[in-house]
């Protein structure tokens, strides 16, 4: 079983783009079987600019409600870092827009990953996007 930063990004950005919760709770139980790594998604949407707060806030609130996480100051601060990182690397896409989408959160041991997969809207021409970020925190 290889397992390492590899497997958990790849678990991320596979959470991040699951297309109902049905397939979540599949991928989810097939990677804690075969991998032993912990995953969740959350939904979420709205205007880039003022969903940026509500993104992080819901990665580490769903991170910790199934699991990923503990009720610890760094394992919250790695997913809410690894969240900001991924938002970063979509924001200038994103900016002054309406987005929706999916954000993908795994943890194997002291490995953090979190993927962000974002429809941006402008009228009809819609884009899309993935911004990942990756963090350690011991275990």
């Amino acid at each position: 079983m290889i397992v390492g930063s590899k497997i958990v990004a790849s678990a991320a950005i596979k959470m991040a783009v699951t297309l109902s919760r049905e397939e979540e709770n599949l991928l989810k139980k097939q990677l804690a079987k075969e991998c032993e790594v912990k995953s969740v998604a959350v939904d979420y949407g709205g205007e880039f600019i003022s969903s940026v707060g509500k993104i992080v806030e819901r990665a580490v609130v769903a991170a910790k409600r199934e699991g990923v996480i503990r009720d610890t100051h760094a394992e919250e601060g790695a997913v809410a870092g690894a969240t900001r990182e991924a938002i970063s690397q979509i924001m200038p896409k994103a900016l002054g827009l309406n987005v929706g989408g999916k954000i993908g959160i795994a943890r194997h041991q002291d490995h953090v990953s979190v993927a962000i997969f974002l429809g941006i809207g402008l009228l009809h021409l819609d884009e899309v996007s993935i911004g990942f970020g990756h963090r350690a925190v011991s275990y």
